[in-house]
C-alpha cells in the first residue's frame, strides 16, 4: 500500500511590516521530490487552501530546475480544514516565515497534530515549520513538544536574518517555553532531531535530513 503525506504550507504573503514572505521553496521542494521517488501519495494543504505564496529570497539564479518546477504544485492547495488525520500517515510542515504567521494559531492544524502524534504517526516540521507545533497541545492538555528533543531555526539565526524585529515571536525560545528540550547546532548546520514519531529540522540546510528521516520511519 502506497503510503500517505500530508504536507502542510503557508498561506500568509506578507510579514507585519508589509515585507513579502511565504512559503520557503527548497524546504517543501525538497521532501516533495524525496517523497515522490519512494512513491507516496502527498496531499498539500495550506490554511486557506488555493495558491501558496513563496518567497522570493528562496529562488535565485543558482535554484535547480527540479527545485523551481515544484512550484506548479503549490497553485491550488487543499483547504486544511478538509484533512483528515484518518487519512495519512505522516504530516509534514515545511517554514519559511510566513508559517509564524497563520500556523501557531490555526486550530485545525492544532486538533490534527495532536491526532497524528497521538495515533504514534509521523509530525516532522523543519526551520520555520515548527511554528506550528508551538501551540499544540495533547489530549491531556500538555503541550506536545514538552520534554521532546526538538530543534527549528534558531534565535542565533533569526538575528543572522536579520528577520527577528518582524517576527510575532522568536521560535527557539517560545519552543523552549513550551517544554521542549531544544537542541541548537551553530547556524546553517545540517541538523535535526528526531524524538519517538516527532522529527524536526533547524534551518533549510536541513531539509533533505528530515526527508529521509520521515521515509526512514514510514520503513
Amino acid at each position: 500500500m502506497p503510503k500517505d503525506i500530508a504536507i502542510i504550507v503557508t498561506s500568509t504573503d506578507k510579514m507585519n511590516n508589509g515585507k513579502p514572505t511565504g512559503l520557503w521553496l527548497s524546504e517543501f521542494a525538497e521532501p516533495y521530490l524525496e517523497f515522490s521517488k519512494q512513491g507516496y501519495q502527498i496531499t498539500i494543504a495550506s490554511p486557506l487552501g488555493g495558491k501558496t505564496p513563496i518567497d522570493e529570497s528562496s529562488i535565485n539564479t543558482d535554484t535547480p530546475k527540479e527545485i523551481l518546477d515544484t512550484a506548479r504544485y503549490l497553485e491550488n492547495t487543499v483547504k486544511l480544514d478538509e484533512i483528515k488525520s484518518e487519512d495519512f500517515e505522516a504530516i509534514f510542515l515545511p517554514g519559511g516565515h510566513g508559517t509564524m504567521f497563520d500556523l501557531p494559531q490555526n486550530q485545525k492544524l492544532q486538533l490534527l497534530l495532536r491526532e497524528f502524534y497521538e495515533a504514534g504517526k509521523i509530525v516532522a516540521a523543519v526551520c520555520h515549520g515548527p511554528a506550528g507545533l508551538v501551540n499544540a497541545t495533547l489530549s491531556d492538555g500538555t503541550p506536545l513538544v514538552q520534554g521532546k528533543r526538538v530543534t527549528a531555526f534558531t534565535d542565533s539565526e533569526e538575528k543572522a536574518a536579520t528577520l527577528d524585529a518582524y517576527m510575532p515571536f522568536l521560535l527557539e525560545s517560545s519552543l523552549r517555553q513550551a517544554g521542549a528540550d531544544f537542541v541548537a547546532e551553530s547556524d546553517w548546520s545540517n541538523h535535526y532531531e528526531v524524538d519517538g514519531n516527532l522529527i524536526t529540522g533547524q534551518n533549510p540546510q536541513s531539509t533533505e535530513s528530515v526527508a529521509k528521516a520521515i521515509i526512514n520511519l514510514l520503513g
